[in-house]
């Protein structure tokens, strides 16, 4: 028997629903439903703020305004366009605020932790590469990090970049071709150090 009281009776539907169609049940019937689009992106966005800003209280910080900017602004959102890159350019937006605000900020390293089930020279192996792409991200422009990351690491074609940093087309590319020839260039210097 379902109980109509209990919210995981209902849980299946939402899940299925797309972006938009969520976005729909919040601003006719039930706002708490925004709790699923949390879901969903809460993770890629600290991953994408955290490429942006170096700082992951920082990123944290601007995820959760940009989910408060836009569960206040979800009425302006037109339903024809793509949920993701609307949030994205929230974020993306916020980020560049606290860039301003945080000029000379101090990334804080994190603790590392290791599993015990987990083969340590894997892991090893891949903390070492995530560090090397970030450490070259880092020194990378913000004009040309922002594109790239959304690009390779964040999976957003081409048109959803533009959505998300109002850019035409054409400069999205060329600040992604840009962006490949400068990581490049600067991976490739720190790895003859």
């Amino acid at each position: 028997m379902i109980d109509s009281n209990d919210p995981t009776d209902i849980m299946p539907n939402f899940s299925k629903l797309t972006d938009e169609e969520l976005v729909e049940v919040v601003r006719t019937s039930d706002q708490e439903v925004y709790a699923f689009l949390i879901k969903r992106y809460q993770a890629k966005l600290l991953r994408y703020a955290s490429y942006l800003l170096d700082d992951e209280n920082l990123a944290a910080d601007a995820v959760q305004e940009a989910f408060i900017k836009a569960y206040i602004n979800l009425n302006s959102f037109d339903l024809k366009k793509k949920f993701s890159s609307w949030l994205y350019r929230i974020v993306h937006n916020q980020a560049m605020t606290l860039v301003s605000k945080h000029k000379q900020h101090h990334p804080l390293d994190s603790a590392f932790e290791v599993a015990s089930e987990v083969n340590l020279e894997d892991d090893l192996i891949k903390k070492e590469l995530v560090r090397r792409t970030h450490a070259c991200l880092e020194q990378m422009p913000l004009l040309y990090r922002g594109p790239l990351t959304l690009f390779y690491l964040e999976d957003k074609s081409y048109e959803e970049i533009s959505d998300i940093l109002r850019l035409p087309l054409g400069t999205v590319g060329t600040r992604i071709n840009r962006a490949k020839l400068m990581v490049k260039k600067i991976c490739q210097k720190k790895l003859s150090i």
